[in-house]
């Protein structure tokens, strides 16, 4: 039997029977891949001596009685992780030859839960594109149609589950780099809540691997089903043991509700700042359809909402304020020109980005406190609902675009040109916030390309959505393999 394209939680219950042994899945896995990625090139670093000795010892294990989360089961993970004895490279050609002497956290989380680790991922140049593509690694092609992205900046990893290239994988999102690989490929993601999972060893390869409060950025798993991404979830979550003096402790509060009929969801798919693709909004009126036949009160309005103009404006703010900690000094005085030359009566998205980029600490200050409040407007809304439905990005995977002028590039919606990094409104929506979303896929587009939608939970309150995505799977189905 072909094993590669079953979910985790398949692979454990055949483990567990006897009817597959680690060793067989993970030749399997080696076996499709050694086929099928020269097309996609969804994994840049291999691991298969190693992969093979892990399958080894946790049939082994199996034998004497152990039973972990993943034992034996083959799992991948984007390049940007430390692992000991691989390059950990972020894409950036200087550091092509830089090997990390200790494992990444969750690295570690994944092999003592009995993983085995398969490889590396593909990403973007510094983690910084909605594709991926570097100098060193090449381009990772989307499954389902190779003249498009996988997606950025874990696009390896969703293209690794859609071509099954193992059944899960760790990635991370600050822009949406869960969930928008998650959507273009027709895979399931998870963006936890703020700080829920450590991501110390989730670096850049010039940085020390210390235990971190990051301000936008986390980590998280990726899944072919919506009850994988809740296993792997368990895996990761908890505080870093450095800082908290616990190897692995958290208590996550139950999902809100059980059965689709008691969620109350607030569904949208119209921004004020970017227009929402026939394709996109099909996806989010079929989950909503879904949910108002399976009984669940869905609502297209509400005046709790917090203002998506502002949100996507301090988003903006925070985001590129961080983004320009790390550039050289040459750019960074040419962006403070470029910033100088703007009009005092510019509001775009555009602008607000550039003057992101050289703005002060007590800019950012200023932003941070604004982020606050539309923390409080969240938890309002969140009184009255359990989720909201939206949008990931405006349009399903388009063609490649390696256009090195990045704020050059359009995003075409339907016809009409946007600026490239307006996109990044609907995954902003959660993450400027530090909230939990879930990215399930909800259809295929005209063309045949999949089409994915978030769902956006309470802070802390990660099984809600992840409950909720469970229940729409049953309902409207959800991975299919490329065509």
């Amino acid at each position: 039997m072909d094993w590669n394209l079953a979910t985790a939680q398949e692979l454990a219950a055949a483990l567990r029977a006897g009817e597959v042994s680690s060793v067989e899945l993970t030749e399997q896995a080696i076996a499709r891949i050694e086929r099928d990625d020269k097309e996609v090139n969804a994994i840049c670093v291999p691991d298969f001596d190693r992969a093979r000795a892990a399958a080894r010892d946790a049939d082994r294990a199996r034998a004497r009685g152990e039973d972990r989360p993943l034992l034996g089961i083959p799992v991948t993970v984007k390049e940007s992780y430390n692992v000991a004895g691989l390059p950990t490279t972020w894409g950036v050609p200087p550091y092509r030859d830089h090997l990390p002497q200790e494992d990444a956290v969750q690295v570690s989380r994944l092999r003592a839960a009995g993983a085995v680790l398969l490889g590396k991922t593909n990403v973007p140049l510094g983690l910084q594109d909605i594709q991926s593509f570097n100098e060193i690694y090449g381009t990772t092609n989307n499954p389902w149609d190779h003249t498009r992205t996988a997606g950025g900046s874990s696009g390896g990893s969703a293209a690794a589950l859609a071509a099954g290239f193992g059944a899960l994988s760790i990635g991370s999102d600050l822009a949406g780099s869960l969930r928008t690989p998650a959507h273009f490929c027709g895979v399931y993601a998870h963006k936890p809540t703020l700080g829920l999972a450590a991501a110390r060893g989730m670096v850049p390869p010039s940085a020390p691997a210390l235990p971190a409060e990051h301000d936008l950025a986390v980590v998280g798993p990726m899944a072919r089903s919506a009850r994988d991404l809740t296993l792997l979830l368990d895996v990761m979550a908890g505080p870093d043991p450095l800082t908290s003096g616990v190897a692995h402790q958290l208590t996550l509060p139950p999902a809100r509700h059980e059965r689709l009929r008691d969620f109350r969801v607030l569904v949208l798919d119209e921004h004020p700042l970017i227009a929402t693709g026939a394709a996109v909004r099909a996806g989010v009126r079929r989950v909503a359809d879904a949910l108002a036949e399976d009984g669940a009160r869905v609502e297209r309005h509400s005046p709790l909402l917090p203002d998506l103009t502002a949100a996507a404006l301090v988003y903006a703010r925070l985001l590129f304020a961080g983004a320009a900690a790390r550039y050289p000094e040459d750019a960074y005085d040419e962006l403070r020109a470029q910033a100088a030359r703007l009009r005092a009566d510019d509001v775009s998205l555009s602008a607000a980005r550039l003057r992101a980029t050289v703005s002060s600490h007590r800019d950012w200050i200023e932003a941070d406190n604004r982020r606050e409040l539309h923390r409080h407007a969240w938890r309002q809304l969140f009184g009255e609902f359990d989720a909201v439905v939206c949008p990931i990005t405006p349009t399903p995977a388009f063609p490649h675009d390696h256009d090195p002028d990045l704020l050059g590039r359009r995003i075409d919606i339907d016809g009409v040109a946007y600026p490239y990094l307006d996109q990044l409104v609907w995954a902003g929506l959660a993450t400027m916030p530090g909230l939990p979303a879930t990215a399930v896929p909800a259809g295929r587009s005209a063309e045949g390309l999949p089409v994915g939608v978030q769902l956006i939970g309470p802070m802390f309150e990660d099984r809600t959505p992840l409950r909720l995505a469970e229940l729409l799977e049953r309902t409207i189905g959800g991975f299919q393999a490329p065509r």
